[in-house]
């Protein structure tokens, strides 16, 4: 009900700032996106926003989706066409560097990467320099030295901060083999593997459910960097449509803060889009878990969605160093624009709604 109720409302004040000169403009005007930016939003035409991965509560995928359900996207002048990923990041990149897409979430480093491949998109915004990639073990393990030679499950890809993270800690990291596995977390309380990767929000929070006590590396505590919620455009797009941008992201962020204390309404949306067998429960962990780490280190006085350009260098480094890339330290940087995030912010206060 109470969805329904801010959708009404926020729909409401769209109507009334995109008004006709035929129209008259109610006294909520005075308040509502102007009709030049409405203007200049409606010219950017249909905005296609990719998800990570399908409609799992996660940060830079529950917010867009209740800033959709809410009528923040409408009040903002925006056509925005919600679409389902399928957590392949490399395909989200080649999809936003074709225009197919125009939005997507992207992590920092996975920004980095692409571009060195020739795959052209922009990093604006992001929401944590920890990533969410982690590393667990049984609670015996007490040091990673001690996985020498022992197996270690992963989902198709050695996640490169726990690769960093293993070879800072001192173990030897060629001595670990890698079997690729499912999605199963419980292999790993069974005595399959002696490590397994996963995320933060996710395996933990279900091996928790199951009554089983894991131990868990973060990469982000061996100063290993990485980066949380990031979102990254079509270059051309942002460029020709800034407008267009800057209020996506004020409606994720404006979305984000209304999660924050009714996420199990977000959540609820998120399942209504995907359908039967959408675990609320275990989505809301995700989402609360991820929250608490984002919230945990940002810095204070930094407008959330801020690009730590210190960090981008950081993972210019990383990726340098542990995945074997040539990339050049300004050329990363000049892989992100901070403009959009800063346009829409008065001080560490986000300006809702747009001017």
């Amino acid at each position: 009900m109470k969805f329904r109720i801010l959708f009404a409302a926020v729909a409401a004040l769209s109507i009334t700032a995109c008004s006709t000169p035929e129209q008259e403009p109610s006294p909520a005007a005075a308040t509502a996106i102007s009709s030049e930016r409405c203007a200049q939003n409606k010219a950017a035409g249909k905005i296609t926003y990719l998800s990570g991965y399908q409609w799992q509560a996660s940060a830079s995928i529950l917010e867009y989706v209740a800033a959709d359900k809410l009528g923040y996207f409408k009040a903002m002048c925006l056509d925005v066409d919600m679409k389902p990923g399928t957590g392949d990041t490399s395909q989200n990149t080649k999809l936003l560097a074709s225009g197919q897409v125009t939005v997507s979430p992207v992590s920092q480093q996975d920004v980095l990467s692409a571009n060195a491949n020739g795959i052209k998109v922009q990093g604006v915004s992001t929401y944590s320099r920890v990533g969410l990639e982690i590393l667990m073990t049984m609670p015996e393990i007490a040091d990673l030295k001690q996985l020498d030679g022992t197996t270690l499950g992963q989902k198709g890809a050695m996640p490169i901060g726990v690769q960093a993270m293993l070879k800072k800690a001192g173990a030897d990291y060629d001595s670990i083999k890698q079997v690729v596995v499912g999605y199963d977390p419980s292999i790993l309380p069974r005595g399959q593997v002696k490590s397994l990767t996963g995320f933060i929000s996710n395996e933990p929070n279900q091996l928790k459910a199951a009554n089983t006590e894991v131990k868990v590396w973060r990469p982000y505590d061996y100063d290993v960097p990485g980066s949380l919620g990031a979102m990254a455009v079509n270059p051309k797009f942002a460029a020709e449509h800034p407008t267009a941008v800057q209020d996506f992201l004020r409606a994720g962020l404006h979305a984000f803060a209304y999660c924050e204390t009714n996420g199990a309404e977000c959540v609820k949306a998120a399942g209504d889009l995907t359908g039967a067998g959408y675990d609320e429960k275990h989505n809301l962990n995700i989402w609360q878990t991820e929250v608490e780490v984002i919230r945990e280190t940002l810095k204070a006085g930094t407008p959330l969605g801020t690009i730590d350009t210190g960090n981008v260098q950081s993972l210019v480094a990383l990726l340098n160093t542990y995945g074997k890339a040539d990339i050049d330290p300004a050329t990363g940087a000049g892989e992100f624009n901070t403009s959009y995030i800063k346009e829409i912010y008065s001080g560490d206060k986000l300006v809702w709604p747009a001017p």
